[in-house]
C-alpha cells in the first residue's frame, strides 16, 4: 500500500508539474512570431506583394495578385480572359470590380463584407499585436487536426467575428484557421489549410493556402510563386477609385 501510495502521489505531481508548464496565451504568441522569423522582422514589415494562381473548384485557374500596406489595408485581384475581379480595404471601406458578375465599375460592399476584408489585412496575421488591434486571444488547449495536436487560440477580432487559429504543436506556425463570420445576418464559417512556408526578408510567410467554406461557397487553393517586400506600394491603390473602370 505504501509503495501504491507513493507511486500515485508521484503521478499527481507530475500532472500537477505538467499543468504549471503549460502554455499560455502570452507564450504560444511568442513561439509563433519567433518561427515567423522574430517579432522585430515581422514588424518590419510595412508592404507585402504576392504573386500565384488561384485554383476555384479545382478546375479553373486564373492569375493571383494580393497586396498588403501596413497598417490595415489590402487588395486582392483575380484574372482570367482578361478580366479582373478586385477587392480592397484602404483601412476605411472596402469596395470591389466583379466582371465576372457583368460590373465592370467599383462599387462599395456591405458593413459585413468590409469586415472580412478588414480582418485579413494584417501582414502579421492575427495573433502577433492582437491587444493593440483590438483582439482579445484565448487560448483552449490542443485538438486534433489531420493527425497533429494543434494548439488552439481563439481570437475575438475588433471586428466582432471570431476566427480560430490552429499552432503546429513543434514549429508554432499557423496549419490552420477557422473563421466565423455573420454575413447579412447569417453565420458563415470558412476553414483555410497552410502549408509550404517561405522566407520573405527574414519573415516565413505561407505560400499554399487552401480554403473551404462550410455553406458551400466552393474550394479555393492559391499557390504564391512570388513574394516581394517593403516595396513602394501606392496607397491609391486600395482606395476607391475616382473614376469608372473602362
Amino acid at each position: 500500500m505504501r509503495t501504491q501510495a507513493v507511486l500515485v502521489f508521484g503521478v499527481i505531481s507530475l500532472a500537477a508539474a505538467s499543468a504549471a508548464h503549460a502554455l499560455s496565451v502570452d507564450e504560444l504568441v511568442a513561439k509563433n512570431a519567433a518561427a515567423r522569423g522574430g517579432l522585430d522582422k515581422v514588424q518590419a514589415i510595412k508592404s507585402l506583394k504576392l504573386e500565384g494562381k488561384l485554383r476555384f473548384g479545382g478546375s479553373l485557374d486564373l492569375g493571383y495578385l494580393q497586396y498588403n500596406k501596413a497598417p490595415d489595408s489590402v487588395r486582392t485581384e483575380a484574372t482570367v480572359q482578361g478580366l479582373t475581379q478586385v477587392q480592397a480595404w484602404d483601412g476605411k471601406e472596402a469596395w470591389q470590380i466583379s466582371p465576372f458578375q457583368g460590373r465592370k465599375d467599383p462599387e462599395r460592399l456591405s458593413a459585413d463584407d468590409a469586415k472580412a476584408l478588414a480582418d485579413d489585412a494584417y501582414i502579421s496575421g492575427v495573433l502577433i499585436d492582437a491587444t493593440a488591434k483590438g483582439s482579445k486571444v484565448e487560448y483552449l488547449g490542443t485538438e486534433d487536426i489531420d493527425g497533429t495536436q494543434a494548439h488552439k487560440l481563439k481570437v475575438t477580432l475588433k471586428s466582432g467575428n471570431i476566427e480560430y487559429v490552429y499552432l503546429d504543436p513543434d514549429h508554432f506556425l499557423e496549419i490552420r484557421t477557422v473563421a466565423q463570420r455573420k454575413v447579412r445576418g447569417a453565420e458563415s464559417e470558412s476553414i483555410s489549410d497552410y502549408g509550404d512556408y517561405e522566407e520573405v526578408n527574414g519573415v516565413y510567410f505561407p505560400f499554399s493556402i487552401a480554403t473551404h467554406s462550410k455553406d458551400g461557397g466552393g474550394d479555393v487553393q492559391v499557390t504564391i510563386e512570388k513574394a516581394q517586400a517593403n516595396e513602394s506600394i501606392d496607397a491609391a491603390l486600395f482606395a476607391f477609385p475616382s473614376k469608372p473602370a473602362k
